[in-house]
């Protein structure tokens, strides 16, 4: 699976070319819930809404409940190699980096499944 994407927006854009866009947002919701940290969303929501959501969600789990940021990374499967990654400035920025970390690893579920179904 190869696709070349910058951000978040890029890949939002690409999975709804794709027609993977609603998969992707109940992704995210089964994921979060699984690490009983829902997000609140619905499954209509904007991509332009949707990376704000998830990145209020990460700042908030990283300044307060660090074990339950942890946890949600955990049950997502984000793997380590990526943290080397991130370009550490601010605690906002950081939580943007994650959040199209956490998009990409969602997408590329939903992809897998999509094909080999």
């Amino acid at each position: 699976m190869e696709y070349q994407v910058q951000n978040s927006r890029q890949l939002l854009e690409l999975s709804g070319n794709q027609e993977l866009y609603d998969r992707l947002v109940l992704q995210l919701e089964k994921d979060f819930a699984l690490a009983n940290n829902p997000l609140n969303i619905t499954s209509d929501i904007k991509s332009d809404e949707l990376i704000k959501v998830l990145v209020e969600k990460i700042y908030f789990l990283m300044m307060e409940r660090f074990s339950e940021y942890l946890n949600v990374l955990y049950i997502i499967d984000i793997p380590e190699r990526e943290f080397q990654h991130i370009e550490v400035t601010d605690a906002v920025e950081v939580s943007g980096q994650m959040a199209f970390l956490i998009l990409k690893r969602e997408f590329q579920k939903v992809w897998l499944k999509n094909k080999y179904k």
